[in-house]
């Protein structure tokens, strides 16, 4: 950013400056929108340790109670009881709810599958589907207005359609795009009956009202883990694609390998902590460079020398890394991680009890005051290689951290590294509007009303 250039700070809710939430008023704003339950309080203070109707909870804000939690003692800690009831009817079986020695066997079974070594071998693939998806936009010097939200999950759609299942799903991008912002507007709330712990069998209003979209998901993606299996049981050789790695991976400890529930619950994960959470990274990036212009230069330059043929490519691009990274750090896509405790702990000196809640919260962490000079400024620079190493690992976690850290990790960083440069590379980005998007958490951090923007086709030379 030039010298005493004002940075630009993103619309976000109103913070609350009063007491914790009374029970009713937490039902509401946690059905509405759980980001707004924050108060100025949680962005000052290290750690927030209360009581409610729900028992012990602890905030945890800085970096050394984080790790704590996340790596040192993950043992101790298990995944909150309501986001198992939220997602649990569609992702049980998957790595991102299951738990203990399923959980363990689980992940050594995909480790394999998504090492950084493995992941390079999907560039071509990737760019080659980007660059389609981009032409088909047809950009002139007129521009085109997009919406963005729709076009990046397309765009992502198209990537996971190509790499984990050889195009076999065809033309249902817009279906699933369909099925998922109904699931996700829904379903995916968190519903005031969950909260309270009601049975499975009470019915949840925004289940009722997601049903189809959620067996629309399980369906096609049944039907197609079924299909390849008898492929694969038939002697045939199957595609080199994800959906093949994860039928054939076997257990280095002896064990079975993955059942076709088990395969079927983990493509649901991916759909929806992959595909989802890079598109809506890739919208936020495209808003915020779109009020940045100094930095869309930046990162124009470097899309015009990317060269997915070179295996150093990503080394070329620290400016379009370091708006990604900076992007997910205003726009977490998961914005809040709740732990339960299975046994007593302290944590930043604070005792608990087993049973509390504990809650890291990216969208508090990686805005708090104490931990970033102006938290709620967008300045990409943080993250150039030069300043990179002076951020607390545990003060950036926008894949998680520790042993469950996000296996997709380097999937989703190239992925979008590589999706940035193939639009940019064609299109300037312009806002259409004064009006900020505003965030509201619906499982990922996505924006309130569809965010619209007009490319033009570049001017080169």
């Amino acid at each position: 950013m030039a010298d005493g250039a004002t940075p630009f700070r993103p619309a976000i809710p109103p913070r609350r400056a009063g007491k914790p939430l009374s029970l009713l008023p937490f039902l509401w704003v946690s059905w509405r929108d759980p980001i707004r339950m924050w108060s100025q309080r949680h962005f000052t203070k290290p750690q927030i340790y209360g009581h409610s109707a729900f028992g012990e909870v602890l905030v945890v804000s800085h970096p050394e109670g984080v790790r704590h939690v996340l790596t040192e003692n993950a043992a101790n800690y298990e995944k909150g009881e309501l986001q198992k009831r939220v997602l649990g009817p569609m992702l049980a079986e998957g790595l991102l709810l299951t738990e203990g020695d399923k959980w363990r066997r689980a992940r050594r079974i995909l480790a394999p599958l998504f090492t950084p070594a493995k992941m390079a071998t999907l560039n071509a693939r990737m760019a080659e589907v980007c660059h389609a998806r981009v032409a088909v936009w047809a950009l002139s010097a007129r521009g085109r207005v997009l919406d963005i939200d729709s076009e990046m999950s397309g765009l992502t759609f198209d990537i996971l359609s190509a790499t984990m299942f050889s195009d076999e799903l065809g033309g249902e991008a817009r279906g699933f795009e369909r099925a998922l912002n109904q699931f996700l507007a829904n379903g995916a709330r968190i519903d005031p009956l969950d909260v309270l712990g009601a049975p499975d069998w009470a019915p949840r209003l925004g289940r009722v009202a997601s049903f189809r979209s959620a067996r629309f998901f399980e369906q096609r993606v049944t039907r197609l883990v079924e299909a390849r299996r008898a492929h694969i049981q038939a002697g045939d050789a199957p595609p080199a694609d994800l959906l093949s790695a994860l039928l054939l991976a076997t257990d280095e400890n002896g064990g079975a390998g993955l059942s076709d529930a088990e395969v079927a619950s983990n493509i649901l994960t991916f759909i929806l902590a992959g595909h989802e959470t890079t598109a809506r990274a890739l919208g936020w990036v495209l808003h915020l460079l779109s009020r940045q212009p100094e930095y869309l230069a930046r990162v124009q330059a470097e899309a015009d020398q990317f060269d997915i043929a070179d295996p150093k490519w990503a080394e070329g691009l620290p400016w379009t890394r370091a708006v990604l990274e900076e992007t997910m750090r205003l726009f977490p896509p998961a914005p809040t991680m709740a732990r339960k405790a299975l046994a007593d702990d302290e944590i930043g000196g604070q005792k608990i009890k087993a049973g509390a809640t504990v809650i890291v919260s990216p969208w508090i962490l990686q805005r708090h005051t104490l931990l970033w000079d102006d938290p709620d400024a967008f300045k990409p620079e943080r993250f150039l290689p030069e300043h990179r190493k002076a951020i607390d690992r545990y003060a950036y976690i926008p894949f998680s951290a520790g042993p469950r850290v996000c296996i997709g990790a380097a999937f989703a960083l190239q992925e979008a590294m590589i999706a940035l440069a193939a639009i940019l590379r064609i299109a300037e980005v312009e806002p259409l509007t004064t009006a900020e998007p505003r965030p509201v958490h619906q499982i990922t951090l996505r924006s309130r009303e569809p965010m619209r923007l007009r490319l033009r086709a570049r001017r080169k030379g």
